[in-house]
């Protein structure tokens, strides 16, 4: 009986234990196999692989059941905070442009333009970026979960939502079980974050290392510092503005448990259900957070705004292409829809760079040639970039669900 019961209460130790320290041992563990045998860390990335795939597989379902559920349930009356997030997401955004500009005046970067461009097409202007979101609302249900496309299943869930605010009581209980089973497979995927995590970062530094890198060193500085800038010194502001105390507590808690899984994952996407676990375990409303979730890993994209603007700066810089303020902020508006427009997955705001080219007139075959460099760069680029973009979904909406509960409770008013 002994014997038997430690096995058990070893797995109870490590099913409840802190999911951050075991990825940090996870990250530890993957550095030191990477480092003393290459084959075996490359085979390890089977574990990584698997982990990704399974939160890309969930999430969809996650999002569709949980929006649908939550809108279906809705008492009247009931306030939720979708408008204050929602402003929250569109400065942030915008603010991380401007903040990218600044940064890419006062230290310059350039390329080295080279041949090797990949063979995806991108986007040839801003009005295919709106044209193709369009398109994507209107997509068959069944091919957005299949494809991952949240804007789609984001429309579709919201329709069903509140077309079953008239079902009967037992209808309505029916999607709440099935959220419910939903979230509770969401919870066991994550908890072999630390394991998909030892498999992700032992084959990345097998197979790249991060000698490639030094060559674009000076890029790379400014792209993580203004991404260090907007989460640590932009966004806590934004936040205190919200709340009215200090923001930083909520801040690094946002960084530390969705952050460096989104780090690894590399995909706002994949990091939907570890957003959901959080806003669960920091008890805001689920009304509030089954939307602003899934709608932030789709429009708020700080990072990739980053992205878009330094590099596109760093091309323009390089050809001795001139740029007055006025084009600059334009740059800055350009670069924060084409962001709302980037994939939720890793890599999917490079693709955009060549529509921010545009404006200054680079040819498409150079543009190509920056995102290829986006791609050197992406194995601590992408990484960083969807660290901040994911971590500030949840930060988002925390501010803006315990900014209302600050309030007086005379305004429980309904308030989209």
């Amino acid at each position: 009986m002994t014997t038997q019961s430690k096995p058990d209460g070893l797995m109870k130790r490590l099913a409840q234990g802190s999911l951050v320290k075991q990825i940090l041992v996870g990250l530890v563990l993957g550095i030191a196999l990477a480092w003393l045998s290459k084959p075996a860390a490359e085979a390890a990335g089977l574990l990584g692989t698997l982990f990704v795939g399974a939160l890309k597989a969930v999430a969809p379902v996650l999002v569709l059941v949980l929006v649908m559920a939550s809108i279906a349930n809705h008492k009247h009356g009931h306030k939720t905070n979708i408008r204050p997030i929602l402003v929250l997401y569109l400065l942030g955004t915008f603010s991380a442009a401007l903040t990218a500009v600044v940064f890419s005046f006062l230290f310059p970067s350039s390329l080295h333009l080279v041949t090797g461009a990949t063979d995806i097409t991108p986007p040839t202007g801003i009005v295919q970026v709106l044209r193709d979101l369009l398109l994507s609302m209107v997509a068959n249900p069944v091919d957005a979960v299949l494809k991952g496309n949240y804007i789609g299943i984001l429309v579709w869930a919201i329709g069903l939502g509140f077309a079953l605010r008239h079902a009967n009581d037992t209808t309505k209980h029916l999607i709440t079980d099935l959220s419910e089973a939903v979230t509770f497979m969401v919870r066991l995927v994550i908890r072999f974050a630390p394991i998909g995590i030892f498999g992700l970062v032992a084959s990345t530094l097998a197979s790249t290392g991060f000698s490639t890198l030094w060559g674009y060193a000076h890029l790379l500085v400014v792209l993580v510092g203004c991404m260090l800038l907007v989460a640590l010194v932009i966004n806590p502001l934004l936040v205190f503005i919200k709340i009215r105390r200090n923001p930083y507590p909520l801040v690094f808690t946002c960084l530390r448990e969705s952050g460096v899984t989104a780090f690894f994952t590399r995909s706002s996407a994949a990091n939907i259900p570890v957003n959901m676990a959080l806003s669960e375990k920091l008890n805001l409303d689920r009304n509030t957070y089954s939307v602003s979730i899934p709608l932030g890993a789709t429009i708020n994209m700080a990072g990739a705004a980053i992205t878009i603007t330094v590099l596109t700066l760093a091309a323009v810089s390089t050809l001795g292409i001139a740029v007055d303020v006025p084009t600059a902020l334009l740059l800055s508006v350009v670069a924060s829809l084409c962001a709302c427009g980037a994939s939720g997955v890793a890599g999917g705001s490079l693709l955009l760079i060549p529509l921010a080219c545009n404006m200054f007139g680079i040819p498409n075959d150079i543009a190509m040639q920056v995102v290829a460099v986006g791609f050197i760069i992406g194995v601590l680029q992408d990484s960083c970039e969807t660290a901040l973009n994911s971590s500030t979904d949840v930060l988002f909406t925390a501010a803006a669900c315990q900014a209302e509960d600050a309030r007086p409770s005379g305004n429980n008013v309904l308030h989209n």
